[in-house]
């Protein structure tokens, strides 16, 4: 039987750390019927936080994708849900999540409000254009306030959020809301655990708050829409419920409204409203609409439209390394249709794939299919080199869509294993790792021969030293942490380099004049610009030079960090017939580089990390004057419900273990959250002392 693709929904949850997140799907899967009995994250016992880290710490790691049927207006839809991590060590889970989903509920707690996790999470929703509805979690908890968190979300996150529902009561007093839309109030039995509801007459004592906010959302809602307008201004009693869902639901998809809903997933109120929420208002694989990629190759749009007819093009968004299937790959079909047993091509390599087998995902289970359509997410098997953010398609209709962007790595330990006997299985369990989890890098030091992981942070790397413990029963040594620095130059210079090379044959001769420098604002890279006249270096030439300096600016003048940024523009040189090729000028290349760099007054760069801190009013000075002490810049300090929130920039290389450390001086009251900010210039003190360590001199500054 084809499904109708309107009733698919393909949606995410999101939130800062502790919002509720992996709480409210399993209310969500038990309600649909998917479970039968309640996970509770605190109990370690929640389905979609499968891995015994997660259970452990009651923290989601990587998203877990489920999928469950609902009925509404008496149509069942089919809901894909990706249950995305909160910390934000583990922002990538969330952004490859969001690359492929339609829409969005975005968590937010009762009591703590827009956090700092919240805005991340936001503003990656808004760079992949998801449409999200706001979901106020944890009404039952004493401080709770759904106003508060309406009035954040339209000043911190800039957003137009519109209530569609208000409480009746809050704190241990929540037991239902009223539904704005057709003024009827829905209440919860507590006898039920929430599972069953009775749908009211508004209280009386609520009627005037009902009418003012009912009121705001006819006028919300009429501003997107000018027939409703004109009805709004002449009797705006006679908008009907149904012209009403016809324009929240237009006004969702195209993001000019956030609707926002209330409830406590923990005890099992208002998930039966939030799904059906889900299904009137978010967006179907057919609101969305077609897919933009381009042909391999060339600059050529092609639009692929939600149709199971139309040719395959389908997004890897996940590779995850199943104990009893091997390598799973997760999958999000945009058009045409995937069977198992079929041949891909994989954009990337130019290669065809095959695949052996389908599954339809619950957390860590499969259940087998034949074939999946667009608009659906599966997982595969049988993919040999297959990475996060490849696009499949038809063998002979090539498409390429816009792969993901990962931060880089701010974080590195040296790891070896305790007995020699492991190291095969120490660099297999790396590499698998390394392929499930873009943003956690493996790589040799050339200088002293250790193996360095890098990650986005302490509790990012700790999770993967256990998982090499546990799934691949590697026990390892580590290191100190270490940071990523980069290099940067800061002066430009002229040079001359000549390469030659005679040897009994034919020899080796390049000649080039460069001007090397800092980029131009608002460039980065490699910025190379070629300015020679009249042909004194053949065309050929030239991108040789280029690639000679882009493989030198991997390891800086300085102590060998990298140097991301730089300008050179390439002004005259000389060749001679027999002895120039390609590589004489790579190497000439390399040379200027490292001959170029060293004069150009180079400095060493620091990560500098965005941290927000809550504590109670009497450590605020002790948490200040520490962060003084770090070298950490105070942003702005802001009063929150009888707490304070501090934000500051830190560098990364004084925040290690900063955790203990603010536990012991708030008597473990205070909460912190970290994410990478940008690149500074380490002072000069901090920086000879960096280059003491690394290469064991100080003369290079």
């Amino acid at each position: 039987m084809a499904r109708d693709l309107k009733n698919t929904r393909n949606i995410g949850i999101m939130a800062h750390i502790d919002a509720g997140k992996t709480t409210a799907t399993e209310r969500i899967l038990f309600y649909t019927g998917r479970t039968h009995r309640i996970g509770e994250v605190h109990d370690g016992a929640a389905t979609m936080d499968w891995m015994e880290q997660e259970q452990e710490r009651g923290i989601t790691i990587t998203s877990a994708a489920t999928f469950t049927e609902w009925k509404y207006n008496d149509i069942i839809h089919q809901i894909n849900i990706i249950d995305t991590p909160g910390h934000v060590d583990f922002t990538v889970e969330v952004e490859r999540s969001l690359r492929v989903l339609d829409g969005a509920i975005a968590t937010f707690c009762a009591v703590g409000g827009v956090e700092a996790q919240s805005e991340t999470v936001w503003r990656q929703a808004v760079k992949y254009g998801v449409p999200r509805m706001g979901f106020v979690n944890k009404m039952d908890r004493s401080g709770a306030d759904f106003f508060k968190v309406v009035g954040e979300v339209k000043e911190k996150l800039g957003a137009n959020p519109v209530p569609l529902q208000i409480p009746i009561g809050a704190e241990e007093t929540f037991k239902g809301v009223v539904d704005l839309i057709s003024m009827k109030a829905i209440v919860w039995h507590d006898e039920t655990m929430g599972a069953a509801y009775d749908i009211e007459e508004i209280p009386a004592d609520m009627l005037e708050q009902a009418n003012e906010y009912r009121e705001k959302l006819v006028e919300a809602v009429a501003e997107q829409d000018e027939e409703l307008m004109e009805k709004f201004f002449e009797d705006s009693d006679s908008i009907t419920v149904e012209e009403l869902n016809s324009v929240i639901r237009k006004a969702t998809i195209a993001g000019d409204i956030v609707p926002m809903l209330c409830g406590s997933a923990f005890k099992n109120k208002g998930i039966q409203t939030l799904l059906n929420a889900v299904c009137a208002f978010l967006p179907s694989p057919i609101d969305v609409g077609a897919v933009k990629g381009f042909k391999p190759g060339t600059e050529e749009v092609i639009m692929r439209e939600p149709e199971a007819s139309e040719p395959l093009t389908a997004l890897a968004f996940k590779i995850a390394t199943d104990p009893f299937v091997g390598r799973l790959c997760f999958i999000r079909i945009y058009s045409g249709t995937l069977e198992a047993g079929s041949y891909v091509m994989n954009t990337r390599t130019g290669k065809k794939e095959r695949i052996s087998r389908l599954y339809q995902m619950h957390s860590n289970k499969q259940q087998p299919r034949d074939a999946v359509e667009a608009g659906d997410i599966c997982a595969a098997v049988g993919f040999k080199d297959i990475r996060t953010g490849d696009t499949l398609c038809a063998v002979d209709k090539p498409i390429l869509l816009e792969s993901i962007t990962f931060p880089e790595p701010v974080i590195g330990v040296a790891v070896e294993p305790k007995t020699q006997k492991d190291l095969d299985k120490l660099s297999n369990g790396l590499a698998k790792l390394a392929e499930e989890d873009p943003t956690f890098r493996v790589n040799t030091d050339e200088d002293s021969g250790q193996t360095v992981i890098r990650g986005m942070g302490e509790l990012h790397l700790e999770i993967i030293i256990d998982r090499l413990k546990r799934e691949f029963k590697v026990e390892c040594n580590q290191g100190a942490p270490q940071v990523a620095y980069k290099e940067a130059i800061t002066q430009s210079v002229d040079l001359r380099e000549t390469y030659k090379k005679q040897t009994g044959g034919r020899g080796k001769f390049a000649d080039i004049i460069v001007k090397v420098g800092p980029v131009d604002e608002g460039q980065s890279g490699l910025q190379f610009v070629n300015e020679v006249k009249g042909g004194n270096i053949p065309k050929e030439y030239i991108p040789s030079v280029e690639k000679g300096f882009k493989d030198a600016m991997v390891n800086g003048p300085l102590a060998g960090f990298p140097i991301e940024n730089l300008k050179v523009n390439l002004l005259d040189g000389s060749f001679h017939p027999v002895d120039s090729d390609q590589l004489s000028f790579e190497v000439a290349g390399r040379q200027a580089f490292k001959n170029a760099a060293s004069k150009a007054k180079p400095i060493l760069l620091e990560p500098i990390m965005k941290v927000e801190i809550v504590t109670p009013d009497e450590y605020m000075g002790d948490i200040v004057s520490d962060l003084n002490r770090r070298r950490g810049q105070v942003e702005s300090m802001d009063s929150k419900l009888g707490a304070r929130v501090v934000k500051a920039l830190v560098p990364l290389s004084e925040q290690f273990g900063y955790v203990t450390v603010l536990r012991t001086l708030s008597s473990g009251r205070a909460t912190s959250s970290m994410e990478f900010a940008h690149y500074a210039e380490v002072p000069k003190n901090i920086a000879l002392s960096v280059l003491e360590n690394v290469k064991g001199r100080t003369d290079l500054l």
